[in-house]
């Protein structure tokens, strides 16, 4: 899926923050943290991520839709519905 870095600028930052917070969850757990505040931040990051995901495949679902075919390869309804669902 060819999608234009520049709309992807929210992809990327939500994913450096991930980055940062799968450190903090690192750190936690070396310092014996309690569970349920290890788990509850791990929920954050798996939200996240999910966020970053859907954003990129609405991002290349609105191209596809709307773009006439240049060139580069379309995807499918049932692909999209694929990549969407492995998210969910």
């Amino acid at each position: 899926m060819d999608v234009d870095a520049g709309q992807l600028a929210d992809v990327l930052a939500r994913l450096k923050r991930v980055q940062g917070q799968v450190g903090g969850v690192i750190r936690m757990i070396e310092e014996g943290r309690d569970c349920s505040e290890v788990v509850t931040q791990l929920a954050a990051v798996s939200r996240a991520l999910d966020r970053a995901g859907f954003k990129i495949i609405a991002t290349g679902m609105r191209r596809c839709v709307v773009e006439e075919d240049g060139g580069t390869r379309r995807l499918n309804e049932a692909e999209l519905e694929r990549l969407f669902l492995s998210l969910a």
